[in-house]
């Protein structure tokens, strides 16, 4: 197990962030666009782009490194913080299997998750901490 004195953003390539950051202002087009295009979807905006990160209430507590997240609530983050699962709402309502709330909502979870990784943030290891 790697012991860690402090948490530190880890250094992703400039390429890397770059390309998240250019989504960013994609999706948040597209949020924008589609809420102003069919007049709803503002608290899916609000809901889906604050829920991921709900999860850090779970890992707050003592005896923490700073930045490190309780490894009880590495799971729910990580899930949330993952493309796959707004990717699949996004699909599913893009086809008409769910309504266009959630297509709006998929768009805010996508772009939360893609200003994470513009800003450097990412995943976290089973203890906590970013991972590399």
């Amino acid at each position: 197990m790697t012991t860690h004195t402090a948490a530190t953003i880890s250094p992703r390539s400039s390429a890397g962030r770059i390309a998240y950051a250019t989504l960013t202002a994609a999706l948040l087009t597209a949020v924008v666009a589609e809420a102003i295009k069919h007049g709803t979807g503002y608290w899916q905006i609000a809901a889906f782009g604050i829920a991921p990160d709900l999860t850090l209430f779970l890992g707050a507590g003592a005896g923490l490194a700073k930045g490190q997240l309780d490894p009880r609530a590495v799971g729910a983050y990580n899930l949330m913080h993952r493309l796959w699962a707004p990717l699949l709402i996004l699909a599913a309502a893009a086809s008409g299997l769910i309504g266009l709330g959630f297509l709006i909502g998929a768009l805010a979870w996508t772009f939360h998750i893609a200003l994470d990784r513009a800003l450097g943030y990412g995943l976290r290891t089973p203890d906590g901490f970013q991972r590399p």
